[in-house]
């Protein structure tokens, strides 16, 4: 039977390390449920308000295009998205944001001469699964290190006399 001290040096890590993975994998368990949401954007004067949309990977979106001034479209790069709203209408499509990054919101419709400048941006933020996968490896891999380390040390001896 192991000396008690011999017993904490081990018992110690491997409580932390089972803690650290409770609270690593904890989110894993459950899948982080779809949000719907209806984001409004006004197109006018040569630009989208809001200019910069952010949504997370997975949420069902529906896009409200309101054209303030004249014909104005949206078109939505990396989805295929493509709208056209008339002067004080309202237009909308939905789609679901299941690619994580930035895309590029262009006006699709020739509506003046700072046209090609009209630009916005949808943010689609990745889930954290990728970071805590990782975070869970590194846990693994200093952990064996820990026990490798402890193991090549040999045995603790407590009371032993020296020579």
């Amino acid at each position: 039977m192991a000396p008690p001290s011999s017993r904490r040096a081990i018992l110690v890590p491997l409580l932390i390390s089972l803690a650290t993975f409770a609270w690593l994998l904890a989110p894993l368990r459950h899948e982080v449920a779809s949000v719907s949401r209806t984001i409004r954007i006004e197109a006018g004067n040569y630009e989208y308000a809001p200019s910069l949309v952010t949504v997370h990977r997975g949420d069902h979106v529906t896009l409200e295009l309101v054209a303030l001034d004249v014909v104005h479209g949206l078109h939505l790069d990396g989805y295929g998205v493509d709208m056209t709203a008339d002067p004080g209408q309202t237009a909308r499509t939905t789609f679901v944001a299941d690619r994580a990054g930035t895309f590029t919101i262009r006006c699709s419709v020739p509506c003046g001469p700072l046209h090609p400048f009209m630009i916005g941006r949808l943010r689609v933020d990745p889930s954290d699964t990728l970071l805590r996968a990782a975070g869970l490896a590194l846990l693994a891999v200093l952990f064996g290190a820990w026990l490798a380390r402890a193991k090549a040390a040999g045995p603790v001896t407590v009371g032993a006399a020296a020579p």
